[in-house]
Formats: C-alpha cells, sequence, structure tokens
C-alpha cells in the first residue's frame, strides 16, 4: 500500500483512471446496450415488457444495493482482490444466461449474479481513484467514465450484429469473454494510505457520521431520483423507434449516436468541472435538468432528423452529470470516507434503478406506447436536479475550501457521533 498524505494528484493515479475507463465500459457499457437484447427477450420468452425490464433493473440495483459490501471488502482487504472477484462473477453471470430457459434465470444469472460481480467492481474503483486526486479530481473522473460512452457507441452495433449472426445465447457467451477483462482491470488498482484516514474513525463511526449528515443524505435522495429515469433510453429507445417504424440495426446505431455524445459531454463536463469556480454541484444541477428535458422531448419527436438530435443532446448530458456526480461526494463527506459515503449512496440509489425500467415498461403495456415512459423519466430528473439546489454553499460565488469536509470528520470525531443533533453532523 502506497503511503501518502495528501492525494497525489497524478502518478499511479492515472493507472486507476486506465483501469476505470475500462472497467466502467465493461459494466455500464454493457448495461447501456442491453437495450439491443430486450427485444430479442421478449420474442424468445413471449413476454410482456415490463417483466423482460426487470432482468437490466435487477443487475443495476444489485450493483447498487451490494455497494456497500465492496465498499466494506475494499476497505478490509484493498480494491485489488476484490475487483479481480467481481469480473470472474460478472462474467459467470453472463455465461449462465446464455445457457436460460425462463425469465427466472435471467433474472438470477445476469440480474443477481453479474449484478453482484458489477457490485465488487465499479464502485470500489471509483474509491480508489477519488483518493489519488484532488485538483484534478473532475477531470480524472470525466476521463474514467469515458469509457462508457465509447463502449455504448461500440457495443450496441456489435451486439447487435452478434445477435444477428450467433443468436442471443451466442451474444451473451461473447459478453461473458468480455466481462472476464474485469479481472486485469483490478489488478491494476492499488490502495492509497493517506494521513487523513486516522482521522475518519472504522466503517460503524462513519456510517454513523453520515447517516446525520444533511446535506450527505439530500444529495442521496438528488441521486437517487436522477438514477430513476437516467437508464430509460438504453433500456426502452430501440424498442420505441422500432415502434415508430424503425429497422433494429438503425434504432441501435441511434444509441451508439448518443454514446458518442455521452463520451464528448463527459470529458467536457470533467475539465469545467475542475475549471471554473463555484460548487460542483451547480453544474451537476445543470446537467441534470437539461437531460431531464431532452427525455420528455422524445415522445414528442418524429422526424428522424429530431430523432438524432435528441439523441445528441441526451448524449451529451447525461454523460456530462455523471462525472461531476462522483466529483460532489468527495467535496460533502472528504476523500477519508469516500469508500462508506459512495457505497452507500450507490445502495440508496438502487431504488431508482430498481423501479426506473419497469415502471416504464409497465406504462408502456398500459397506454401501448412509450410517451409517458419518456415523460415520466425526464420528470424524476427535474426533481432530482430540484433537491440539489438545496445543498451547501449552491449560491456561493466560489468553491468552499476542499478541507472543509476533513475537518467536518476530525469536529465529529472529537465530539463523538451520540451527540445531539446540534452538535454534530447533521448541523449544515
Amino acid at each position: 500500500m502506497a503511503g501518502r498524505a495528501e492525494p497525489p494528484d497524478g502518478g499511479w493515479g492515472w493507472m486507476v483512471v486506465l483501469s476505470a475507463f475500462f472497467q466502467s465500459a465493461l459494466v455500464f457499457g454493457v448495461l447501456r446496450s442491453f437495450g439491443v437484447f430486450f427485444v430479442e427477450f421478449v420474442s424468445a420468452f413471449e413476454e410482456q415488457a415490463a417483466r423482460v425490464s426487470w432482468i437490466a433493473s435487477i443487475g443495476i440495483a444489485v450493483q447498487q444495493f451490494g455497494s456497500p459490501i465492496g465498499s466494506a471488502l475494499s476497505t478490509k482487504f484493498g480494491p485489488r482482490p476484490v475487483v479481480m472477484t467481481g469480473g470472474i462473477l460478472a462474467a459467470l453471470g453472463m455465461l449462465l444466461a446464455s445457457f436460460a430457459t425462463s425469465l427466472t434465470h435471467l433474472y438470477l444469472s445476469i440480474g443477481l449474479l453479474s449484478g453482484s460481480g458489477w457490485a465488487l467492481t465499479f464502485t470500489p474503483t471509483l474509491a480508489c481513484l477519488s483518493r489519488y486526486f484532488s485538483r484534478r479530481r473532475s477531470l480524472a473522473m470525466g476521463l474514467a467514465l469515458t469509457g462508457v460512452g465509447l463502449s455504448s457507441f461500440a457495443f450496441a452495433p456489435l451486439f447487435q450484429w452478434l445477435l444477428n449472426r450467433f443468436a442471443w445465447r451466442g451474444a451473451l457467451l461473447l459478453v461473458s469473454a468480455l466481462s472476464c477483462h474485469l479481472v486485469a482491470c483490478g489488478a491494476l488498482l492499488r490502495p492509497l494510505s493517506l494521513a487523513e484516514d486516522s482521522a475518519v474513525g472504522g466503517p460503524r463511526a462513519q456510517l454513523t457520521s453520515l447517516l446525520h449528515h444533511g446535506p450527505f443524505l439530500r444529495y442521496t435522495v438528488a441521486l437517487t431520483l436522477i438514477n430513476t429515469g437516467y437508464f430509460i433510453p438504453y433500456v426502452h429507445l430501440v424498442a420505441h423507434l422500432q415502434d415508430l417504424g424503425w429497422d433494429p440495426l438503425p434504432a441501435a446505431f441511434l444509441l451508439s449516436v448518443a454514446a458518442i455524445s455521452d463520451l464528448v459531454g463527459r470529458v467536457a463536463s470533467g475539465w469545467l468541472g475542475d475549471a471554473v469556480p463555484g460548487p460542483v454541484a451547480r453544474l451537476l444541477m445543470l446537467w441534470t435538468t437539461l437531460t431531464g428535458v431532452s427525455l420528455a422531448l422524445f415522445p414528442v419527436a418524429q422526424a428522424p432528423t429530431a430523432l438524432v438530435v435528441l439523441a445528441v443532446a441526451y448524449g451529451f448530458t447525461s454523460g456530462a452529470l455523471t462525472p461531476v456526480a462522483f466529483s460532489v461526494l468527495p467535496e460533502l463527506v472528504g476523500t477519508g470516507r469516500i469508500y462508506c459515503g459512495l457505497g452507500l449512496v450507490q445502495m440508496v440509489e438502487s431504488i431508482g434503478g430498481l423501479l426506473g425500467a419497469p415502471l416504464s415498461g409497465y406504462l408502456r403495456d398500459v397506454t401501448g406506447n412509450y410517451t409517458a415512459s419518456f415523460m415520466v423519466a425526464g420528470a424524476f430528473l427535474l426533481v432530482g436536479s430540484g433537491v440539489l439546489i438545496t445543498l451547501p454553499h449552491f449560491f456561493s460565488c466560489f468553491s468552499a475550501p476542499t478541507s472543509r469536509p476533513q475537518e467536518l470528520v476530525i469536529e465529529a470525531l472529537d465530539t463523538k457521533v451520540s451527540l445531539p443533533k446540534e452538535e454534530g453532523l447533521g448541523e449544515d
């Protein structure tokens, strides 16, 4: 374990960025492109859209709900063995899914098993990355998460080609082979010991202080609302376009257009997060609002040109909100509590990931189209952006000093977490 007084803002951190880049591609790139399998599963198992939607939703929910487990194991054993184990589970789940004979098998293999593997890979890696950077954290996050955009651009048409060539069972076997590369990504992680770690206490003390931290709780609620509508286009956009008369391959290619824009948005947002004065939460609110508006406009667009423009707008804004969403959390809770904080946020926001796609599918089954599905998804993001306004220093002209979260941690531990709310972290 490398020991540093402060985050090095570089060094081996760039290798961690590389690892996070490929991990984000192999986790969320696969999830975002899974809408290509959606139509095949509906046809193969002759099930309603709402029931098939649970496959991706369970995977997202397990990944996020199991994040505290990955965080706790990483705190005890380090992120490297935990992430490598997660890669094995993710690949095994896809392998078993290729032999499925019912939706229940897919729920268990992709949703539960692969979702558990994703829980052990994604959160520990981003938490490790947050500890390597301070001044350039948003840029590092943006570069790491561009893997999602690049892989979405490549995976959507690739998966459609694999489906046409090998059917869905053969395609899942090849996705399993891709997922094995998560093991190599985990081998690149090197845990970092910071001077701040001795001041934050054990996992129980960190958890108790976070549960009494008002800004952290409000931020968690905001991300849960955002997460409810965020993934809807990647699950149902292909099906929506086919309802409009599009062929499967052009519909899948539109996801690739959104992925290219997503890639540009992540890099641009990461650079702006470090360059623009003011709290990062303000940028997050801006991108979230624009994403919600673009989602709500999808049912209105009918012409191919309008749909392409909306896909570009959605891809850019949804990609832009991701790196700043992960950069806000260390500013709220400090890098010493980032494993616990990020794991807890991911667990709570799994409620949104679990309910979003099935709710969208249910609205499709009830109304016969995806108009209500996309509008409700956009509404969830707009409400979440409203909650972000309540975060501390949101209307400040400049960012709060980066040492403030660490000072709050030390004060909380000095005054004991069992003290009344007005003496602890519950005070905003």
